[in-house]
Order: C-alpha cells, then structure tokens, then sequence
C-alpha cells in the first residue's frame, strides 16, 4: 500500500491520462461493477464504481491506492480489496461526498489503516 491511498501504486500500471470510464472492476474474490467517474488529480486520485445490481445499484468510491493492475487490452482494474470489505466502505453519495473532506478523511481510514490489503479486517 503506498503511503497515501489518494495516489496510485507504482506497479499499478495507470497512465496519467488514460479515460478509465466503463472498465470493469473486479476485487479480489470477483467483479463489483464498472468505473463510472474516476481522477487522475495528483495526490487526490479516486475510481466511483457502479455496482449495477451487487449492492443494489449504489456508487462506491475507491482510492486509487486500492488499485492493484489494470489491463487495458481487456478494460479492466484490479483492486486489492474483497467485495466484502468495498460493500461494507463508508457510503457514498455523489452529490454530498465528491468535495468532502471529512468523508475523504473517513475513507482514507478505512482502506489505509494497514489491515489487510488497506480495508477493514473482514
């Protein structure tokens, strides 16, 4: 994990630039949606998933620190989390969090708190 989880890990493979928009994401222990936004902003990095029917259409935000590859020949990112420990995240509303600092906060603690692959123990 790198050391802040706004940034994207040196082995990722993420090219500054590169439009993310629709790849799917798949965690640890199988796919939990598709990027429907992302930032490649320095020090302020983030995936927002759609999770279509897995968790009843809802958005999550992933720091891009949880990102462990991404292929882009088949249009897909790898993040170190299982789809429990992204489902039980803080939640996330678009409309309230985006420019939120304290839910930033909130969710850097969560995915950064050196538990297991940077989440919640499960």
């Amino acid at each position: 994990m790198t050391e802040n989880v706004w940034s994207y890990q040196p082995t990722a493979g993420h090219l500054a630039g590169t439009d993310l928009t629709g790849y799917k994401v798949e965690a640890t222990d199988g796919s939990i949606g598709k990027v429907d936004k992302h930032s490649d902003e320095v020090g302020d990095a983030y995936l927002v998933v759609d999770t279509g029917v897995w968790i009843f259409g809802k958005e999550v935000l992933l720091p891009a620190s949880t990102v462990i590859r991404i292929d882009p020949e088949e249009r897909q990112i790898f993040v170190a989390n299982t789809k429990e420990q992204v489902k039980n995240a803080p939640e996330f509303h678009r409309d309230k969090h985006l420019g939120d600092a304290g839910y930033r906060e909130e969710l850097g603690t969560y995915y950064g708190t050196g538990a297991p692959f940077g989440g919640r123990p499960a």
